[in-house]
């Protein structure tokens, strides 16, 4: 696993707001993942115990991708994958943090034909507010123009605030809240399986419909900077660690957000 970012990374991540690292796993991780996440999402759909969106197959969201939330939670082998620290001295490397918890996993696959993915923010959903906060997005399977590789707008995680708008038909919902980024540029990030994306919580992103008969697979995980507090947003807590909260608290407890690295 290519975990140690360079300098040069580190720089771009800070400036632009995202970073494609090629080659961040060699072939036989790449399996690894391919034939984990496999396994963890199809156990998922099996036992549909609501953190998925394909309850209702036939919505317009549950065409834009397979999603499969908190998949380390049920499964030992995601688990395996998603508490090695050498993802979280990665992501917290770049983000310039000097510890890191995860927030939760999600298994992302586009549907062969699948619709594309609106503009929108990570960071507003979550239960924290932080301009710290980043993603990794693993591309299990070649990401490209044609299948709905990532797109971002460069630079916006450094203006945006805590708003937002839903993924849904209007991919351009985001401009609504943001009128003044309608007219900037955005760039693809598309790169060969084994690649690494990692991204800031609050750069504006999307992606494209995937216009191939095959599946583009990417497993990802989103990371909170150790110290974040409550924001009085339930998103993936579970309800009796959300209850049990009030604004302003600690979100620390190391079964819901296990902290992966910190430096020593």
């Amino acid at each position: 696993m290519k975990y140690k970012v360079t300098q040069e990374q580190k720089d771009f991540y800070q400036k632009n707001g995202f970073v494609v690292i090629e080659d961040f796993l060699d072939a036989k991780e790449l399996e690894t993942w391919r034939t984990v996440t496999e396994d963890a999402v199809r156990q998922r759909l099996i036992e549909r115990n609501g953190l998925t969106n394909q309850d209702d197959p036939d919505r317009y969201y549950s065409q834009v991708f397979v999603q499969c939330v908190r998949l380390a939670d049920t499964h030992e082998g995601m688990a395996k994958l998603m508490l090695d620290e050498r993802l979280g001295e990665a992501a917290a490397s770049l983000a310039g943090i000097d510890g890191i918890r995860i927030w939760h996993d999600q298994a992302l696959f586009k549907q062969p034909y699948g619709n594309p993915t609106g503009w929108h923010l990570d960071n507003p959903y979550w239960s924290f507010f932080s301009r710290d906060a980043i993603s990794i997005w693993v591309a299990l399977d070649r990401a490209t123009l044609a299948n709905g590789c990532l797109w971002y707008m460069p630079g916006t995680h450094k203006i945006a605030r805590f708003d937002n708008a839903g993924i849904g038909e209007n991919i351009a919902s985001l401009f609504k809240v943001y009128p003044e980024w309608k007219n900037n540029k955005a760039v693809p990030a598309p790169c060969p399986a084994g690649s690494a994306v990692f991204h800031n919580g609050l750069i504006a992103h999307g992606a494209g419909a995937n216009m191939t008969p095959s599946p583009r697979r990417a497993m990802t995980c989103a990371y909170m900077p150790d110290g974040s507090t409550f924001n009085g947003q339930q998103n993936v807590l579970p309800d009796d660690y959300f209850k049990s909260l009030q604004m302003g608290d600690p979100i620390d407890d190391p079964k819901q957000v296990p902290l992966i690295w910190k430096r020593a």
